[in-house]
């Protein structure tokens, strides 16, 4: 067939990540002609990417969404010609990675199939339609890759259809006036279609989302973009298993994950990402595990960085180090020269190379001492990974406290000589992993859900001066509590080559939430994730166990005190409950709402639970109650 395929772009930025080219690349072998239609803007190396296949760019003002980029994208060449031309249209977007596998299996198929137009994947009806709360959302083909025969092209019909389309405002719009539209409205005007990707071979509604690790594993040829920015609670609720479609596609496909690291690093939120992947990882601290290991003659080149305030602790942290079972080079900071003496006589028969420094100033603490007083060592590539360390007492937390975070530091990145082989075995294998860390500290600390403090804004400003497009988390961010960690030079090297001054830091005692030292520990692995790279946590086992107990009871106890175990649920009413107008002010009517919804979901709950007759004989009216309410909120909205 002669085909020609619309290409749907949109970036914040502009950037063309090489997944596009790479998919547009591969495409070509079925397509004669490509258009890129852009609803955004685009840089030159961008649409250099572009032109450089062979591809027309189109880039033109963002309205309409994607439904009048596809309309546009088409008038400029001319629904007559594009029906006398060619055989087939395709109209695909960037939501989605390909060709997880070769096009060629999805053409040679779609090829063999007698039908008008068709499509990879469908999503199913659903009763009531969930965009307006009544009525049917039909059965349709996605919109992200819909393909168009000769016979339609030449209908009337087609070309009504986009020469009637009403101007999308919103992404119901989009949704109800095309996507879940397209597929019915043509087979009632006695058109033929067909999916690559069918519903009736899997159990859930939306295969290439929930079921997405089984369509993989039955060599589906797109991996979904939104599965890894989409909301962590509702890929919970329906079990989806993203890593496992991602380490299936490592066993099984020829496509390189470095493709959807590359987009997904730099585009999604890290806290939503980090938990929709689960990059966290629960190391063997007592056997060296070939998960992580691969056989390897080169021994890799590390470094320790250590600023060593307390000199007294040293032998409690070199208890630890001496668990690194290769040779590393140590180097060391402190704040003053009797200090370097005392550390320069304990460590000069360790048996590895040694050198210690003393800071110019004593501000800053760890942070001013590792990106200043270490800058020719982070701003290198003498090494491959690098060891963060430092004295840790915080004093003003009492030492019970104090010691279970410096322990939750010392021990999830130094356990065990086997636990730091696996760490590394981890680091080398995964070329696209910058930094790894500690999770989140909440035993004994406050962070869950607030671990921001006073520092989002100043963080939103670095990042604005030093060119970090990552999106910052909401609430907690995915960060080097504690400031210690491992990294590869590269991914943070941003930090280390920029012009950092002493007096930027606070002087002590001053080290407080608002700092540059604190922005700098929040800001650490959005840097390495713009640098291209994957952040993930790491834990031993005894940790985990300490940790997740402790989250699981307090998970539960917050639950226990709220109507029901929905958490999906519980946070939305919680949201609205504390919802605040654009001037900071409460939000009274919103409170109201939001107490009366909390209160009438614990009198259902309790009727439920002790007057099960009653609850059913009510349950219809209130279902009732409900659809109307919801179709009178639709009819007014339109």
């Amino acid at each position: 067939m002669r085909r020609i395929a619309f290409y749907l772009f949109y970036d914040e930025f502009g950037e063309v990540d090489d997944y596009i080219p790479t998919k547009l690349t591969a495409l070509q072998e079925f397509v004669e002609d490509i258009v890129v239609v852009s609803n955004s803007k685009m840089t030159v190396a961008g649409r250099a990417k572009l032109e450089n296949i062979g591809a027309t760019v189109f880039c033109r003002e963002n309205v309409g969404f994607d439904v009048w980029g596809y309309k546009e994208g088409m008038e400029t060449i001319g629904y007559d010609e594009l029906a006398s031309n060619y055989d087939e249209v395709i109209l695909l977007n960037y939501t989605f990675f390909a060709p997880i596998f070769p096009f060629a299996e999805l053409f040679n198929e779609m090829d063999s199939r007698d039908c008008d137009f068709w499509g990879i994947s469908e999503h199913n009806e659903m009763v009531p339609n969930p965009f307006t709360g009544t009525g049917i959302l039909p059965r349709h083909i996605q919109s992200h890759f819909i393909a168009i025969r000769k016979k339609m092209l030449n209908s009337i019909e087609f070309k009504k259809y986009w020469q009637d389309m009403p101007m999308i405002t919103s992404y119901t719009d989009s949704v109800l006036s095309h996507e879940s539209r397209f597929t019915s409205h043509f087979q009632s005007k006695g058109f033929t279609s067909s999916v690559y990707i069918s519903n009736d071979d899997y159990p859930s509604d939306y295969p290439t989302f929930i079921d997405v690790k089984r369509t993989i594993e039955n060599r589906c040829p797109i991996l979904k973009r939104r599965l890894f920015f989409h909301d962590p609670m509702w890929l919970d609720i329906n079990c989806v298993d993203l890593r496992g479609a991602v380490e299936t596609i490592e066993r099984t496909s020829d496509y390189d994950i470095g493709l959807i690291n590359q987009n997904i690093n730099r585009t999604v939120k890290p806290r939503v990402l980090y938990t929709n992947l689960e990059q966290l990882r629960i190391l063997p601290d007592n056997y060296t595990s070939p998960e992580y290991n691969t056989v390897t003659n080169q021994e890799p080149k590390i470094a320790v960085l250590a600023h060593i305030f307390y000199s007294d602790m040293w032998d409690e942290i070199y208890d630890y180090i001496k668990n690194i079972p290769y040779k590393y080079d140590l180097y060391i900071s402190t704040s003053s020269e009797k200090d370097a003496s005392i550390l320069r006589e304990k460590t000069k028969d360790i048996g590895q190379y040694v050198e210690v420094r003393v800071v110019e100033e004593n501000r800053g603490r760890d942070m001013s001492s590792l990106f200043i007083t270490f800058k020719d060592i982070g701003s290198s590539d003498k090494y491959d990974f690098i060891c963060r360390l430092h004295s840790k007492k915080s004093p003003q937390n009492g030492f019970a406290r104090a010691d279970s975070f410096k322990k939750h530091l010392y021990e999830n990145l130094l356990g065990s000589p086997e636990y730091i082989t696996n760490l590394i075995g981890l680091m080398s294998k995964r070329e696209d992993l910058g930094l790894i860390s500690p999770p989140l500290v909440h035993i004994g600390y406050p962070t869950m859900g607030h671990a921001w403090f006073a520092n989002y804004q100043p963080t939103a400003e670095l990042c604005k001066k030093l060119g970090v497009v990552v999106p910052l988390d909401d609430d907690t961010p995915v960060a080097v509590y504690g400031t210690m960690f491992w990294f590869r030079p590269a991914a943070l090297r941003p930090l280390f080559e920029h012009d950092w001054k002493w007096t930027d830091f606070n002087a002590e005692p001053a080290h407080v939430d608002g700092s540059l030292s604190h922005v700098l520990e929040r800001i650490i692995s959005y840097v390495a994730k713009n640098e291209g790279f994957s952040v993930y946590s790491v834990m031993t086992p005894a940790q985990a166990e300490k940790n997740y107990t402790k989250l699981e009871f307090k998970h539960q106890k917050i639950m226990s005190a709220l109507p029901n175990g929905d958490v999906y649920w519980q946070y939305s009413s919680l949201l609205r409950l504390f919802t605040e107008t654009k001037s900071g002010k409460p939000d009274f009517l919103a409170v109201l709402s939001g107490c009366s919804r909390l209160l009438f979901s614990s009198f259902r709950r309790t009727v439920w639970d002790k007057y099960p007759r009653v609850a059913k004989m009510l349950y219809g009216p209130y279902r009732l109650t409900k659809k109307i309410y919801k179709l009178s909120k639709f009819k007014k909205k339109n």
